[in-house]
């Protein structure tokens, strides 16, 4: 994992129940999100800009995305 992402607080969605297969995010300085996959920890994450954050969001939000279950 990056050095800079230890130590802060990651959280998975209220809407992804017992399933372990989730992404979890996590709040950054300057408005940045991380976001790892819950099965691996200290594996790779990713890290978006606010703007970029906003926008994926909001195109899910609006149903752009088709839903994977």
């Amino acid at each position: 994992m990056i050095d800079h992402l230890a130590g802060v607080k990651w959280f998975k969605s209220t809407y992804s129940g017992a399933d372990k297969a989730c992404v979890e995010a996590a709040f950054l300085a300057g408005g940045a999100v991380g976001v790892r996959d819950s099965k691996d920890p200290t594996g790779p994450a990713l890290v978006f800009g606010p703007e970029t954050w906003d926008a994926f969001t909001s195109d899910v939000a609006t149903g752009r995305y088709p839903s994977a279950s």
